[in-house]
C-alpha cells in the first residue's frame, strides 16, 4: 500500500476507488456525449439485452445500483440523445420498458471498447482483466455488494 493511503479505512478505499473510477469514465466517454452514469446505464443495457431481457427501468435501477428516479432522468436524456427507446410496457402501464436504438447501439460498442481499455489500465497491477488477483478481488467485491447495510437508529 502506497503511504497516500496508509491507515485509511477500507471504506475510504473504496470510496476514493470509486471516484477514480467515475472520472476516468466521464473523462473517457465524454467525447461520445456520454457521462459515467448514461454508460453505466447503457452498458447493462446491453448486457441484459444480451440476456434475453428487454428490462424495465425498475429493472435497470435494481441492476446497477442507482435509484429509480435517478435512472428515469437518465432514461429521458439519452431518449432524447436517440440512444434509447422508452414503450410503456403492456402489460403493467406504470411500468416503462427500455431498449437500445442502432444509434445507441453503435455508441455504447464504441463506450465498452474505450472503457474496457480503462479497465486494463486499472487492473494492470493485479494481472489484468483475466488475472488470478482481479478474479478473487472481483469475488471479494461482490461478497460486499451482498451484504445488506442498514441505517443506525438514534439511540
Amino acid at each position: 500500500m502506497s503511504a497516500a493511503f496508509e491507515g485509511s479505512t477500507p471504506g475510504f478505499l473504496v470510496w476514493r476507488l470509486s471516484m477514480k473510477w467515475r472520472v476516468a469514465v466521464d473523462r473517457a466517454v465524454g467525447p461520445l456525449g456520454l457521462t459515467h452514469a448514461q454508460y453505466s446505464l447503457l452498458g447493462s443495457l446491453v448486457g441484459l439485452e444480451r440476456s434475453g431481457l428487454r428490462p424495465s427501468q425498475r429493472q435497470l435501477a435494481d441492476h446497477t445500483g442507482l435509484e429509480p428516479l435517478y435512472v428515469s432522468k437518465l432514461a429521458r436524456a439519452l431518449e432524447g440523445a436517440g440512444l434509447i427507446e422508452r414503450v410503456r410496457d403492456p402489460a403493467d402501464t406504470r411500468a416503462v420498458r427500455l431498449s437500445l436504438t442502432a444509434h445507441g447501439r453503435e455508441v455504447t460498442g464504441r463506450a465498452i471498447t474505450i472503457v474496457r481499455q480503462l479497465h486494463e489500465q486499472l487492473l494492470e497491477p493485479l494481472g489484468g482483466l483475466g488475472g488470478q488477483r482481479t478474479e478473487a478481488f472481483s469475488r471479494e467485491l461482490a461478497v460486499l455488494l451482498e451484504v445488506p447495510l442498514e441505517f443506525p437508529t438514534k439511540e
